[in-house]
């Protein structure tokens, strides 16, 4: 007698997964939006080739101008079109989960479909952070002092109209490709909320919204400055604690004194001398130079000293990773970075099999009684800056944070 199950329902079994892997991976994108992709075949049977360890772009120099009337009796100097290159080196990534056959058995929750999610939502921001180490890792950087100087409480520190008119005389005078919008050469300013909040309300902008489109100002909404389309999201990149520190007391950094997990509502710290001060608390390490690090996250203090009441972005209010009990608890002052560039100041490489948002692997059965099931996910690609002059990297204060 013919039996349904899931070696013949294997088709529709993978689509539902891939369906709600696809969903989850392909939002939240951010700094993705600046890569021009590029797909590779990984494997290509006929010529026998792979994708190679680097892709090599091609660069031409420009001509000298001329300066001297041309000569009677002496020919033309020629000169000489110098070429230069730069690499993208790709890389890969992926995770799983593994469960075994008793949790489907007996839970209530509906893991196939959690499962499927979670493991996309891992893909997309693991993804992601590839794009924002190549947006916001290059030298070239605008700002007012020092990362570890940038003070909440001091105005010439934040996000303002002048400075993003500072930002777009340098765009345009490095010549950083724009791209053309109805005409008009345009870029792309990505920023945090936090930062946009001192933007917003700066004098010039209230004013011309409260005079001559007051929904703007309502709405809390501005197209463009200075010619830049603002692309303001929460999921903009933060440098939590990377800026002055809060209070003068003996410690302004703390370590965990024991591990944290993932969904704690509290953190048991060595000292909590000044745990109370800064707006938020990050928990981690402090991003210093251009080595970024995904797993920290900034929560909010609610009471305790050596053992702190937190609210976090977790699923449950609380941590939303585990942390070591090397990490750091820091309450400085955020710095907030602003990727000035354009669709095609980066470029995205994948290899075709796995695609631009990478590969669901799965559910797949293990054991020899197939007790166990697992569901991952595969990328191979990377992601790269084409020149140092094709993203300006803005880093600012928010008076949020003072």
């Amino acid at each position: 007698m013919a039996l349904q199950n899931t070696s013949n329902l294997s088709n529709a079994i993978t689509t539902r997964y891939t369906q709600r892997y696809q969903r989850a991976a392909a939002v939240k994108r951010l700094y993705d939006q600046l890569a021009i992709p590029v797909g590779a075949p990984q494997f290509d049977l006929e010529q026998r080739r792979g994708m190679g360890s680097t892709y090599t772009f091609n660069f031409a120099s420009d001509l000298t101008p001329g300066s001297t009337a041309i000569s009677e009796s002496v020919d033309i100097v020629p000169q000489f079109i110098r070429d230069a290159t730069s690499t993208v080196t790709p890389t890969s990534r992926g995770e799983a989960i593994k469960w075994s056959e008793l949790v489907d058995l007996e839970a209530y929750t509906d893991f196939v479909a959690l499962r499927a999610e979670k493991v996309g939502e891992n893909a997309m921001e693991t993804i992601e952070s590839l794009a924002i180490s190549a947006a916001l890792g290059g030298s070239l950087v605008s700002r007012a002092a020092a990362r570890a100087s940038l003070n909440a409480g001091t105005a010439a520190d934040t996000w303002t109209e002048a400075t993003m008119w500072e930002a777009s005389a340098m765009v345009q005078g490095l010549r950083c490709p724009p791209y053309m919008d109805k005409g008009r050469s345009m870029h792309l300013a990505i920023a945090h909320p936090d930062a946009y909040y001192d933007l917003f309300h700066g004098g010039n902008v209230v004013t011309a919204a409260t005079y001559q489109n007051l929904g703007i100002l309502l709405n809390g909404e501005i197209g463009e400055i200075a010619n830049f389309k603002l692309i303001i999201s929460p999921w903009a990149k933060v440098f939590g604690g990377a800026g002055a520190d809060n209070s003068t007391g003996s410690s302004q950094t703390y370590v965990l004194s024991a591990a944290a997990e993932a969904l704690d509502k509290s953190l048991s710290v060595t000292t909590g001398t000044n745990v109370v001060y800064g707006r938020y608390l990050t928990v981690g390490t402090e991003e210093t130079g251009t080595t970024f690090y995904p797993t920290n996250e900034r929560v909010k203090w609610i009471s305790g000293t050596t053992t702190a009441v937190i609210v976090g972005s977790g699923a449950n209010g609380g941590l939303r990773f585990d942390h070591a009990v090397t990490d750091y608890v820091l309450n400085g002052d955020s710095v907030y970075p602003v990727a000035y560039g354009t669709p095609g100041s980066m470029v995205k490489i994948f290899a075709n099999e796995v695609g631009a948002f990478g590969k669901p692997v799965g559910p797949k059965f293990d054991g020899l009684a197939n007790q166990w099931q697992s569901l991952a996910w595969k990328f191979y690609g990377g992601y790269g800056r084409i020149a140092e002059n094709y993203i300006l990297r803005g880093e600012y204060a928010s008076s949020l944070d003072a």
